[in-house]
């Protein structure tokens, strides 16, 4: 059995005109990941939870996959199936949205 994985969604929601994930379609991203566990069966793979702010919201919608601390940015509700198909069943992350490996972007 491959390792568990954790998953969380931003879904923060913040006042006109500053980038937030919630404005972005991330609640559609969230359903999707939770789609996935039940159809797939995968509860013994994943958990999916959805937070509040992750940090960097210029890359937003925001993803992050422990423990392998991948942050995944600009994530659409069409790149969940790969997301767990690829990082979830088969282990291997999906290098084209990755934004960040074991921090935020941008943090020290």
């Amino acid at each position: 059995m491959s390792e568990f994985r954790h998953v969380f969604v931003c879904m923060q929601r913040k006042p006109p005109g500053m980038p937030s994930c919630g404005d972005k379609g991330s609640d559609q991203i969230f359903m999707k990941f939770q789609e996935a566990l039940m159809t797939k069966g995968l509860f013994n793979k994943m958990a999916v939870t959805a937070t509040g702010c992750l940090g960097p919201c210029m890359f937003g919608p925001n993803v992050v996959v422990y423990p392998d601390a991948i942050w995944y940015g600009n994530v659409t509700p069409a790149d969940v199936e790969e997301i767990v198909q690829k990082h979830i069943i088969e282990g291997q992350p999906v290098e084209r949205l990755i934004i960040s490996k074991g921090k935020p972007p941008g943090m020290f």
